[in-house]
């Protein structure tokens, strides 16, 4: 079996778990790391080749982008270009559609597949909800997440001036309503009034009700742990008072890394172009035969 070798574009957080995911994996292998200090390399690294460019690394079908949010485009477009699949974990959804079809074009015309938005939300609720839609097609779903930290949302605060360390906890209120609640330390010479009104203003937090706070330590404020609870009251047919219930309670990281290995995977399996996660066929994101899959799981 040729195993599909796969780089990692940034470790971080999720690049770390992705490795893991990776070396679980049986047809996957490591083709390297991408990291913007190639001679900052970790113990865990040192048998392989840890590079500034994608471009330095051989024989590579997949990029598992895990870089900042507003940097997936950027990154995706020049592995594309490379003639490498992509896959990232896109987290503004109301960007989506744009990033979608931005890398469409580019990844056809170089024959190559981007899977975006392949985390747990969006990605895997996102199927869910999808489900559920078709389950019940009139109705209204809430998604509610957390209490947990959110990576997207922590990253984008520490891009902010004056922002020393940071910590975004999203807390939810209910019927798909949420609270931010945001941490920082201010670098010397910022006024924390000025940061915190930066913070409010940035798309991440400014349609939700957010409230930040100055702290003395951030690390010890930190909890990788999240989770998601979605409700769908609906009708099938004409029958009213169909209820569904999901909840799950997860490390943020590791779920992340783990679906965009999943994804990777499915990646090597479609035809050029872009794709969110509700557009590839779920079989196509797990190992193994694909008859032994259907008597095993249908």
């Amino acid at each position: 079996m040729k195993k599909i070798r796969a780089a990692i574009v940034g470790y971080g957080n999720i690049g770390k778990y992705v490795l893991d995911a990776i070396l679980s994996s049986p047809d996957f292998e490591l083709g390297g790391i991408v990291r913007r200090d190639p001679n900052n390399v970790p113990d865990e690294l040192a048998k392989y080749p840890v590079v500034k460019s994608i471009k330095e690394l051989q024989n590579i079908d997949v990029a598992v982008l895990c870089t900042p949010t507003r940097s997936v485009e950027e990154y995706a477009k020049e592995c594309l270009t490379a003639g490498i699949n992509t896959v990232d974990s896109y987290d503004i959804h109301g960007g989506i559609v744009d990033l979608r079809k931005s890398l469409d074009a580019v990844a056809k015309a170089n024959n190559k597949v981007s899977i975006i938005s392949a985390g747990w939300d969006p990605g895997t609720d996102s199927m869910i909800r999808s489900m559920l839609e078709f389950m019940a097609p009139k109705g209204i779903t809430y998604t509610n997440f957390g209490p947990g930290m959110s990576m997207g949302h922590t990253v984008a605060v520490k891009a902010i001036k004056g922002v020393k360390a940071a910590l975004s906890m999203t807390i939810p209120v209910g019927t798909g309503i949420h609270r931010r609640m945001v941490y920082i330390e201010v670098e010397d010479g910022y006024k924390f009034a000025e940061v915190a009104a930066a913070i409010k203003a940035d798309d991440y937090f400014a349609h939700d009700e957010t409230h930040v706070m100055q702290v003395d330590c951030v690390d010890s404020l930190k909890d990788m742990g999240h989770g998601v609870n979605m409700v769908r009251k609906g009708v099938s047919g004409n029958t009213q008072n169909q209820l569904f219930d999901f909840n799950m309670r997860i490390n943020n990281p590791a779920l992340t890394a783990q679906v965009l290995v999943a994804s990777a995977r499915a990646a090597t399996k479609q035809r050029p172009g872009a794709y969110t996660m509700i557009e590839v066929p779920i079989i196509d994101y797990i190992y193994g035969e694909r008859e032994a899959l259907i008597k095993k799981l249908v």
